[in-house]
């Protein structure tokens, strides 16, 4: 691909230094459809990112984005607070019959805010109100968020220091495998739990990621997981499981602890729950823990109507007969997986592992920064991918659900490339 240098002075000379994405992907964007982004000078790249998971369904994908359309020009309401709207009734009932009535799970549903670490701090200060304590412990390389609550239970070094306060009332403790199998699970955590002299306060909640995404793509086994809920059951703690990127679909069910077979006292989601990269998000939780009072957690933007419209249309078009999306993720899975192998035997020398669950793959070197390499040569050839892990040593793939067999075949293969041209 020739690409010619794009003007990119606007975003040099006045946008904030923040901005981070854009520096791996030096080119200005102007349209999207399905797993194809295009350049304002028409290139196209393939799109193994989906906005870090918010796309599952694809870009622009035409069955919720005529719905939206239809929304808009018969002017719905576009901002309605809390308020009752027929968008929110559609979408609740959908969410009711399709995801939680097939799943026997009896959560009430709570609009915080339109981003995932809304949902997270809501799910924090739910459990710190139910149980009146504020310890919460996390895990090692959790990610859960940029605001400060969500940051004292993230792991990341370069996301916390980020904070310019100290990060309080979070305990880290190892996610599964962190010690190479060499430890019994949970030893540590439930040692500190019973001695009256370990210095840990009592927990209010748990929380945790069945897959953690940002922080490398580590898995966590359905036997480590089911453990974890009955450890906090016998330790009087809640269970937060933060569905933010591997929930709506992404790990193969709709919710990603359904493998384990648990039931989590709070869920959190975010990212493709609106299917369309609309703001929204939402916080799941047991009825009796339904202990707010009116307006104790709000938020301007929490009735984002639009989203409400794209993901009832996400959900009557996708999870109508849920196992058929389920299969289509974890053949596509498959397919992911057997690149990686191939990948992975023709580089032995330079992969560490790869790892992964349904259409969430990582790829890790034992060169730190060959991930970095391998994802700029990427773009190079048309193929967006990002990296992950706490020294980006990982490459991430996060394709959109709906990719067909020929596109994912396509992007594995510039990967492989990728990976061959950075050695």
């Amino acid at each position: 691909m020739t690409i010619t240098q794009p003007d990119l002075s606007v975003f040099e000379t006045l946008e904030s230094e923040v901005r981070s994405y854009c520096r791996g992907w030096p080119t200005v964007f102007d349209r999207a459809q399905g797993s194809r982004m295009y350049d304002e000078d028409g290139h196209a790249y393939l799109d193994f990112f989906a906005g870090a998971g918010s796309l599952n369904y694809g870009h622009n994908n035409p069955v919720l984005k005529r719905a939206l359309i239809d929304y808009l020009e018969r002017d719905g309401v576009t901002h309605g607070l809390d308020m009752s709207t027929t968008a929110k009734r559609s979408f609740l009932r959908a969410f009711q019959d399709l995801v939680l009535r097939p799943r026997d799970l009896p959560y009430k549903v709570m609009f915080p805010g339109p981003t995932g670490t809304n949902a997270v701090e809501s799910a924090l200060k739910l459990a710190r109100k139910v149980k009146g304590r504020e310890a919460i412990v996390s895990f090692t390389n959790a990610f859960h968020g940029m605001s400060l609550g969500s940051l004292a239970v993230t792991g990341n070094a370069f996301k916390r220091a980020g904070a310019g306060v100290p990060l309080v009332h979070g305990t880290p403790m190892p996610f599964d495998n962190y010690f190479d199998g060499t430890v019994p699970d949970f030893l540590w955590f439930e040692r500190l739990l019973e001695d009256q002299g370990s210095g840990l306060n009592r927990p209010a909640a748990v929380i945790v990621e069945t897959v953690q995404g940002e922080g490398g793509i580590n898995v966590a086994r359905p036997e480590w997981l089911r453990a974890l809920k009955e450890l906090c059951e016998r330790q009087d703690m809640l269970l937060i499981v933060d569905d933010i990127q591997m929930g709506c679909g992404r790990t193969g069910a709709f919710f990603s602890f359904e493998e384990a077979g648990i039931t989590p006292d709070i869920v959190t989601v975010s990212k493709s729950i609106s299917g369309y990269g609309l703001p929204m998000s939402l916080c799941l939780f047991r009825p009796e823990l339904d202990v707010w009072e009116p307006g104790e957690h709000n938020g301007t933007f929490r009735g984002n109507n639009p989203a409400f419209v794209t993901a009832t249309a996400a959900l009557e078009t996708y999870w109508t007969d849920g196992s058929a999306m389920e299969k289509q993720t974890r053949t596509r899975g498959e397919q992911v997986e057997q690149a990686l192998i191939s990948i992975t035997e023709e580089n032995l020398a330079d992969v560490k592992e790869y790892r992964g669950r349904g259409l969430v793959w990582g790829l890790e070197f034992r060169d730190k920064e060959r991930a970095s390499r391998v994802a700029r040569r990427a773009f190079e050839l048309g193929l967006l991918i990002e990296t992950s892990g706490p020294e980006s040593e990982v490459v991430k793939l996060l394709p959109a659900l709906t990719i067909t067999p020929d596109e994912l075949d396509e992007g594995l293969s510039v990967l492989a490339r990728a990976v061959r041209e950075t050695a």
